[in-house]
């Protein structure tokens, strides 16, 4: 095998000289091995700075922008049903509903199945469930019952919800990318305008204007009388998030990685404002439809950022970092258990729980799966649906513990009106009822009489039984079948009891018989 040529020999003595003699290489005059040396430190150097620069940036934390706390909302009646007549719920999109009283155990009330896939949720107005799947099938449902109303094809592909605005639907598509208008009773298209490019931001209505983005990256503003536009507004990207509301200005993220602030009455762009990326020269996406409170705008990022902007001017209060994607839009509140809090998932299958002023994290907790969809929050419980095994989860806004889960759900999870849960399957609606105090009393009492034990207390007694068994040194297996045969006994005995209640009672009737 040939050894290469001179100047390869000479590199390669010279190698060898500085490996074996490092002082006899240095006394010796080589000046164009000294050269190569300095260009390889140079290199190096270049290297090292480059990684500095263009590495994943770190999180930011400007305490200087200013937060404007809000009051806990008071709940509303019980007696009074609440309208949800938008992605998001209101249009600042904070997707959280004050309500008493919605809380687990649910019953069943129906079920609405259909085989195409139901990506975006339902709206609820007056009695009535409006929704699109993804086939673009529009479609009505009567709240009660789960009976369909009326049902239109709109087009071949849809990744949206409606918005209802008095009497009439808005729904935009993707293929073919037009927005349409519906008479909310019958489904019966009262105009159709079409679209540069397909359109999946759920459309917000403000005094007849409708907004919306595009995948072109046009912000629109189009009129609910005819359907002529207004104004559209170039941004950075194309637009996926549905575009929130408030005090006259549109926030929305764009695929430039860039968050816009838009004047709603002109289309006047009045700020933008960037983000970190995932380093690189990478920039952010901001696919999740952002939510407004507090002075501030927070979105999550497929840089696996959540971010947080004043309202003001776009400056950077803060970003947390979670280890995947950040697709689900977030949802913001404060209660009088619950202080300005961010709840949010991301696609490393957690929920995290951010203080809305300064990022940090308050607790966070698996959801059991990738999180695509935005969380929603009822009363004290913000719920949560998961890609992976297709569950919903609800958790204590306070402490994160999980107090609800349903084996239906992938996207967005719940929708209320006050009164009941509707939870957003794969390609499913589900209405659940809350249990009332006297129809919980009535169950305790029922499982009384029956000689049965509650479900809680069983789980207390198997328990019991397992920490027992494992602080004798018993295996896993050992510790399982010691609590079944705790709760077995358990149930042994209430049924004894009552048996013997039961012949007691038997007796005093015989003996008091004339």
């Amino acid at each position: 095998m040939a050894e290469g040529g001179p100047k390869a020999r000479r590199i390669r003595d010279a190698v060898l000289l500085l490996l074996r003699h490092p002082r006899r290489f240095w006394n010796e005059k080589r000046p164009w091995a000294m050269g190569l040396i300095v260009a390889a430190v140079l290199a190096i150097f270049a290297v090292v700075i480059a990684y500095q620069e263009l590495k994943r940036p770190p999180d930011v934390h400007n305490e200087d922008v200013a937060f404007e706390p809000q009051e806990p909302k008071e709940a509303p009646p019980r007696a009074k049903t609440l309208n949800w007549p938008m992605f998001g719920l209101n249009p600042a999109r904070t997707r959280y509903m004050p309500a008493k009283g919605i809380v687990p155990p649910f019953r069943k009330l129906w079920r609405y199945t259909d085989r195409p896939l139901l990506e975006f949720p339902p709206i609820y107005v007056g009695g009535t469930l409006y929704a699109v799947n993804n086939n673009a099938y529009a479609f009505a449902l009567d709240a009660d019952t789960g009976r369909t109303l009326w049902k239109r094809r709109i087009g071949t592909l849809n990744a949206s919800s409606p918005t209802y605005y008095k009497h009439r639907l808005y729904i935009v598509n993707l293929v073919p990318g037009h927005i349409v208008k519906l008479d909310a009773k019958t489904g019966r298209t009262i105009w159709k305008r079409s679209l540069p490019d397909r359109a999946e931001s759920s459309p917000l209505v403000i005094d007849r204007t409708a907004y919306f983005g595009c995948e072109n990256g046009e912000l629109f503003a189009i009129s609910t009388v005819n359907g002529k536009v207004r104004w559209s507004t170039d941004l950075a990207g194309a637009i996926k998030a549905a575009p929130a509301y408030y005090g006259g200005r549109l926030y929305v993220g764009d695929y430039g990685g860039y968050m816009n602030a838009v004047d709603a009455k002109s289309g006047k762009l009045i700020w933008q404002a960037g983000s970190l990326g995932p380093g690189f020269g990478g920039s952010g996406a901001f696919y999740a439809t952002p939510a407004v409170a507090f002075g501030r705008v927070y979105s999550g990022n497929n840089d696996g950022r959540v971010y947080s902007y004043s309202l003001r001017d776009g400056e950077l209060a803060w970003t947390f970092s979670t280890g995947g994607y950040v697709y689900s839009g977030p949802t913001v509140s404060t209660t009088r258990h619950s202080p300005p809090s961010v709840f949010i998932g991301s696609f490393d299958g957690n929920v995290y729980s951010l203080d809305a002023k300064d990022g940090s994290e308050r607790w966070s907790r698996g959801a059991g799966g990738q999180v695509i969809g935005s969380l929603s929050a009822i009363g004290d419980i913000v719920y949560v649906a998961e890609f992976s095994n297709k569950t919903t989860s609800g958790l204590m806004m306070r402490s994160g513990r999980r107090v609800f889960r349903y084996p239906k759900g992938t996207y967005t999870p719940v929708i209320s009106d006050g009164h009941r849960l509707y939870v957003t399957g794969y390609s499913s609606i589900t209405a659940l009822q809350p249990f009332n105090p006297k129809q919980l009393r009535a169950a305790r009492l029922k499982l009384r009489r029956d000689g049965k034990l509650p479900a809680i207390v069983v789980r207390r007694i198997a328990k019991a039984a397992r920490l027992k068994a494992r602080r004798e040194g018993k295996g896993p297996a050992a510790q399982v079948k010691a609590g079944r045969e705790a709760s077995a006994r358990a149930r042994a005995q209430r049924q004894k009891q009552r048996a013997a209640r039961r012949a007691k009672a038997r007796a005093e009737r015989s003996n008091a018989a004339p």
